[in-house]
């Protein structure tokens, strides 16, 4: 059995048990592969949700957690909790100063040939509910983003004025945390990623939905690195990717 065989019997089995995929866990810390559509708590603007990752994994492991960052709901990927107020205290501001580096992959529209550092600041996305009253005219803020192209392909779909489409897999190395930051930046490159209703291509996040049956948000937290604040040791968190993922790298014959 190879390894894409592997994770989908993997996934099959924890979508089936409704349980989380812990990827690491000491007794500091626990982290999980969030599935893409998980919101990470409760919210009041989703009132209507039953699901959420940080009661999942307290009810999975049988003992309160503490977030120490967040994932976009549609975004899947390397999720990490602390297992108590007084580990979650030291954590949380090393993610404040960017002490944790976070590797994420996606999917854009087109081809991109080369590497490179966006530093472009980004003003801050207002909620039309929860931000209803706050100060619109906000000054920018820093955002930096390094972006490198892994792997392209040309497929025989045509979403405008080209009998083909293309695009690209990138790895993406946010070294600022601004809201929406990796998909604004690769949507100011005119690469969007792909399923991004907000900043995306609309025709093209269709062609993912109809052709591929892709109906998600093609950006995923790969990795996450730092040195464990207990321990002083170096961490690696890695997660896989979904069946979604996997059968795109399987239908553009990408090697990962």
């Amino acid at each position: 059995m190879n390894r894409i065989e592997n994770n989908e019997t993997r996934l099959s089995q924890l979508i089936e048990h409704e349980y989380l995929e812990i990827i690491f866990q000491d007794e500091y810390f626990v982290a999980v592969n969030k599935p893409a559509g998980m919101l990470v708590h409760r919210s009041w603007l989703d009132r209507h949700e039953t699901r959420f990752v940080m009661q999942t994994l307290r009810d999975q492991i049988g003992q309160h957690v503490f977030p120490l960052h967040r994932l976009d709901r549609p975004t899947s990927g390397v999720l990490l909790f602390a297992l108590s107020s007084e580990v979650a205290s030291i954590a949380s501001p090393m993610f404040a100063e960017h002490q944790f580096e976070k590797i994420y992959h996606a999917i854009v529209r087109g081809w991109i040939e080369d590497g490179d550092r966006l530093d472009y600041p980004l003003k801050k996305e207002l909620d039309k509910v929860a931000d209803k009253f706050a100060r619109i005219e906000q000054e920018a803020q820093s955002a930096i983003t390094d972006y490198k192209p892994l792997a392209k392909v040309e497929v025989p779909h045509s979403t405008g004025r080209f009998p083909t489409s293309r695009f690209s897999l990138v790895e993406l190395k946010p070294l600022t945390g601004r809201k929406h930051q990796l998909r604004r930046h690769m949507a100011h490159l005119r690469h969007p990623i792909l399923g991004d209703t907000s900043h995306g291509d609309g025709k093209q996040n269709r062609l993912f939905r109809d052709v591929y049956q892709a109906n998600r948000l093609m950006l995923h937290a790969s990795s996450l690195r730092f040195i464990h604040p207990i321990t002083m040791q170096p961490i690696l968190i890695e997660a896989g990717f979904d069946e979604v993922w996997l059968g795109l790298i399987t239908d553009f014959e990408w090697t990962m």
